[in-house]
């Protein structure tokens, strides 16, 4: 189970590295996500000591007790790759940077005008004034009626009046003020302004300020100040003057603890002290002891499980293999894919019981060099973008600090995933505008990482020298022109039934014809394809499929003869057929016959062969092993034989990607010129990735490059699409219909004349009007919510600065992530 029998299978020639042969840059220990560190030294094989026997033990001595496998201790100074390893990386939403994301603060509240709250608090003492001067009418009738009116005369008391009348007006007076306070603190809004300023001393500053008040309150009340006391007491005045100690007590105690609770009880239920108690009790935990030499240097073991301690395999009970992995990890022996590539490993092997054994051997043979990539590297030879390999991120920018975008989105990073590259992406702008730098470079160089930690397999095409990469980041490279290529494409998709390898190979030669049904081409190319693999055991190359489909008499009288005498008289009706039909004005093979002609020319001779000589690399190895492909077409000089081989790419793709049955590994096509290369059913194709872990990456100079009729169903089918500065408006609006629309909350003012009807006031008007050269009008605001685009069209075509896009997310689970502006990164 060295490398989990993906050695020598995959399906094409001279991929595999001879043994022996010198290092290459990427092979030393590679870097881990955030600042790239160091490449760690290079360190000897992890070889196992000789078993050593131990020393015969006399019959009298008892077997020494096996000690308990001893938790490996971190060292001082952790490496690079542990701290990457430990790193948190929290949940959060699509396309959000995992790797020691910290949520946004939520949003400050605006600062609140002080206005309100001081002339309310005018009001009130202006209020309490009139109330003090007794020059508000009837306030003091509801005391006058339940003290009686005899003690009062002309609006106040009589100097005879007894105590309990004058301390319960007292009282009456300081509560009505009291309830005003409360009345003009709501009105202006004091709470707003306190909770603004005191922030996140809130909870502290109420429960201070509500303790205050109350002990302050309780001291009144024992004092003429708040005759509240005084009051009660009053009101028990028959039992506290009844002679009965008993009686006196019961009432005295009595109106204390109703004097409290009056003052304490409302003060706490607002305070919420009950809340305050349960938080305090809550926080309240035993301390750790304190060393008698004081604090350590060494970290401390911790019961958190750290990624670097291999927890997993420590519950599963391999702690031999832990701790060797553990020391790997903090000595630099090991990198990110390294650990990304054994966990991997592990998750594998921990379903297959009969694979655990295999597992910590091979671990403890070959230490980090384990379960290698077949290619043997352990990284990509250059990185130019941020990754995490642990989540499959490669983060492409950073969300702009832009209204349009949600608050707490803004200024986070903002990264590519399987999860969100499994529901496809389409990215559109012109030439310059960063699509293949800043998107599709740093992409399928994060594929290649996770290609190297054995869960997923890539193909890239585009152009030759067109930006994906150097070779050495590829296992295979092939150059369709290039007579140094080591590698052919094979045009049959290395499929053995002919009317599948028509099927893919009609949509290559005539899929973007809109008048020529595909169906009828591919029946046209099985009917001669068939035939000839049964006579030849192959299928035709290219000239020989170009003889057939032009109808040369030679070359089909020898494949009917060679049939007839093989007596396969099922595939010399499928002849038969071909040939009545050949002529005919519904007839395809004239148009397949002047397509296949453009791949049929000097500079591909020796490509596309299909003989016991060739080298052909087939898609359909992609389904099986962990492969990193680039296919560079000749786009500069042989631009239609580029657009052919660009859509039997797509078309054999999403034939390979749906009819594999082992869909462990995510695959993923990334195709950097997409122009001229969709048709009807390849966008049926990439709907359907999705439910076969794959994934595609388009990029398109403008959405015109695509047939009118497939624009809707082309960004229907991609979860994720992508807008970059220079879209024409057109295609903004596209865009903005395909992103839909969003309930906002709009704010209109509208001004209008003020007439007044009184002279004083015209006057007024007239004087104001003079002073500022304008009428005196009142502004009328509406509040309501309308439904808006998110982008508008015109927005996306002349408002997107340079360095920027436009992205919207959805993950293979349903997750979405509106589109939000994106500042790139590069």
């Amino acid at each position: 189970m060295d490398n989990d029998g993906t050695h020598g299978a995959w399906g094409t020639r001279g991929a595999q590295p001879p043994d022996g042969r010198p290092a290459r840059p990427g092979d030393s220990a590679p870097h881990p996500a955030g600042p790239p560190p160091a490449a760690p030294p290079a360190y000897p094989p992890a070889v196992p000591p000789p078993a050593v026997p131990p020393p015969a033990r006399p019959p009298s001595v008892p077997a020494p007790q096996e000690a308990p496998p001893v938790r490996y201790r971190a060292p001082g100074a952790a490496t690079p790759t542990a701290d990457w390893f430990n790193a948190p990386r929290p949940e959060a939403g699509p396309g959000v940077w995992r790797y020691r994301h910290v949520p946004r603060p939520a949003e400050p509240e605006a600062r609140p005008s002080l206005v309100g709250p001081a002339a309310t608090l005018v009001l009130w003492l202006l209020l309490w004034l009139l109330l003090s001067e007794r020059a508000v009418p009837y306030v003091f009738e509801p005391i006058e009626i339940i003290t009686g009116r005899e003690w009062w005369l002309l609006g106040g008391l009589k100097e005879d009046a007894p105590d309990l009348v004058v301390n319960s007006t007292t009282l009456y007076y300081e509560v009505l003020v009291l309830v005003l306070g409360f009345w003009a603190a709501r009105l202006g809004g004091w709470a707003h302004v306190v909770h603004y300023f005191a922030g996140a001393w809130l909870e502290r500053m109420r429960l201070t300020l509500s303790v205050a008040v109350a002990l302050l309150v309780l001291w009144l009340a024992w004092t003429p100040k708040v005759p509240l006391l005084l009051v009660l007491m009053g009101s028990a005045q028959g039992w506290l003057l009844s002679g009965d100690r008993l009686r006196a007590t019961v009432a005295a105690y009595g109106c204390y603890a109703l004097t409290i609770a009056i003052v304490v009880w409302p003060i706490a239920r607002a305070a919420r002290w009950g809340d305050a108690l349960r938080d305090l009790r809550a926080r309240r935990g035993p301390t750790p002891p304190q060393s008698a030499e004081g604090p350590s240097t060494t970290p401390a073991l911790t019961d958190a499980p750290l990624r670097a301690h291999w927890p997993d395999l420590r519950a599963a009970g391999r702690m031999d293999v832990a701790e060797a992995l553990t020391a790997a990890v903090y000595t630099g022996r090991m990198n990110d894919v390294d650990c990304v590539r054994l966990r991997h490993a592990w998750a594998g092997a921990r379903t297959r019981p009969d694979r655990l054994a295999s597992f910590t051997e091979t671990v403890l043979r070959k230490g980090a060099d384990a379960f290698l990539h077949p290619s043997g590297f352990r990284d990509v030879p250059l990185r130019i973008a941020t990754h995490d390999p642990l989540t499959g991120q490669v983060r492409i920018g950073e969300c702009a600090d832009d209204p349009r975008n949600p608050y707490p989105r803004r200024g986070t990073g903002l990264a590519l995933e399987p999860a969100s590259l499994g529901t496809s992406l389409l990215a559109v702008g012109p030439p310059g505008s960063g699509k293949t730098d800043r998107v599709i470079r740093p992409v399928v160089e994060a594929l290649a990482l996770r290609a190297l930690t054995g869960q997923a397999a890539v193909l890239a095409v585009g152009g030759a020298g067109g930006g994906l990469g150097p070779d050495d980041a590829y296992d295979v490279v092939v150059r369709i022109g290039d007579p140094a290529s080591v590698h052919d494409f094979d045009l049959y998709g290395g499929t053995t039934d002919p009317d599948e390898a028509a099927a893919a190979l009609a949509e290559g030669l005539a899929g973007d014809i809109p008048t020529l049904d595909t169906r009828r081409a591919a029946t046209a190319l099985g009917q001669l394809l068939g035939p000839y693999r049964v006579v030849h055991g192959r299928f035709p190359s290219v000239p020989e499929l170009r003889e057939l489909l032009e109808g040369s008499a030679t070359a089909l009288g020898a494949l009917r003869q060679a049939l007839e005498s093989g007596g396969h008289q099922a595939m010399l009706r499928e002849l038969e057929a071909r040939a009545r039909q050949a002529g005919s004005a519904a007839d395809p093979a004239a148009v397949l016959a002047d397509r296949i002609a453009a791949l049929d020319r000097p500079a591909f001779a020796g490509f596309f062969a299909t003989g016991a000589d060739a080298r052909p690399f087939s898609l359909r190895s992609l389904g099986q092993h962990p492969l990193r492909v680039r296919i560079d077409l000749p786009e500069g000089v042989h631009t239609e034989a580029s657009r052919i081989l660009a859509r039997l790419v797509l078309a054999q793709f999403n034939a390979v990607t749906a009819a594999r049955a082992d869909r462990s590994l995510f695959v993923c096509l990334v195709l950097d010129d997409a122009t001229h290369t969709v048709t009807a059913e390849t966008v049926r194709g990439i709907r359907r990735l999705r439910s076969v872990n794959a994934g595609a990456v388009l990029a398109l100079r403008t959405l015109d490059d695509v047939p009118e009729g497939l624009h809707t169903a082309l960004l229907g089918a991609f979860g994720c699409t992508m807008a970059f500065p220079g879209l024409t408006t057109w295609d903004g609006k596209r865009f903005a219909e395909a992103w839909g629309k969003e309930w906002v909350e709009v704010r209109e003012v509208a001004q209008h004349g003020v007439f007044a009807d009184q002279p004083l006031t015209r006057a007024m008007h007239a004087l104001r009007k003079m002073a500022t050269g304008k009428a005196v009008t009142t502004d009328a605001v509406t509040v309501r919510q309308v439904e808006r685009e998110r982008w508008s069209a015109s927005g996306l075509a002349y408002e997107l600065p340079p360095g920027h896009a436009v992205l919207s997310l959805t993950t293979v689970a349903g997750e979405h992530m509106p589109p939000l502006l994106v500042r790139l990164s590069g």
